[in-house]
């Protein structure tokens, strides 16, 4: 039933942006935290941003803080990462995830299929 469906990777050069959505279904969404994360081929899931039910508190990891922006539309049923200053290290594989109730951001209980980021010259 939980449905989360992640779009807008692509590939961006290093400096670059890119703005990744997720749509979410099948449950109520403005009741949880969301969370984004992403993953290298060779390397394990690695927690991005989380943001709280209401948007009222967002969070980011160290690598990527000052440069992306997590936010979300409950009305659209949507939550979004906007990636500015793209460098290389970003390349990976990102997820938008459901934060479990009560649980901490990179505790998960559903994510989507992932849409791929790339980010070379």
């Amino acid at each position: 039933q939980v449905q989360l469906v992640e779009s807008g990777g692509g590939l961006a050069q290093p400096g670059g942006s890119l703005r990744l959505s997720c749509a979410a279904s099948g449950f109520t969404f403005s009741s949880y935290a969301m969370s984004w994360a992403r993953q290298a081929p060779g390397k394990g899931l690695e927690w991005v941003s989380g943001i709280y039910s209401d948007g009222s508190d967002t969070y980011y990891a160290d690598s990527v803080k000052g440069r992306f922006t997590i936010s979300r539309d409950n009305a659209k049923n949507t939550v979004y990462l906007q990636m500015d200053s793209l460098k290389p290290e970003d390349t990976a594989l990102y997820y938008c995830a459901k934060v479990a109730a009560f649980g901490r951001l990179d505790e998960y209980d559903y994510w989507g299929q992932g849409t791929q980021v790339t980010v070379s010259s």
